[in-house]
């Protein structure tokens, strides 16, 4: 049985606000470009999520290099959300 590539990466509104994940894990290409940038190989990501195939990790390292200026936005946009909630928190902490 072969899989077509196409396959591999989905996309749905209903899943990680619509995000393109591997398909079956809900874990998005971001995630694994992170992992990947931080200078993980394709088969330290693949063991560390276990049930993640080898094809599905490079399927999503394609999608990445592919489409880097969305994925990078979406990881910049995370980053930009998380200094907000810390910031927020700390805020709230000080005055409290």
């Amino acid at each position: 049985m072969s899989n077509d590539i196409g396959d591999l990466i989905v996309r749905s509104p209903e899943i990680r606000r619509g995000r393109p994940c591997i398909a079956g894990t809900g874990i998005t290409v971001h995630r694994i470009a992170i992992w990947y940038k931080l200078g993980h190989s394709p088969e330290e990501i693949a063991r560390r999520y276990g049930h993640v195939s080898m094809s599905q990790v490079y399927a999503a390292l394609a999608y990445y290099h592919a489409n880097r200026d969305e994925i990078e936005a979406e990881i910049a946009a995370d980053e930009s959300e998380a200094e907000r909630l810390e910031k927020e928190y700390l805020r709230e902490k000080q005055s409290a």
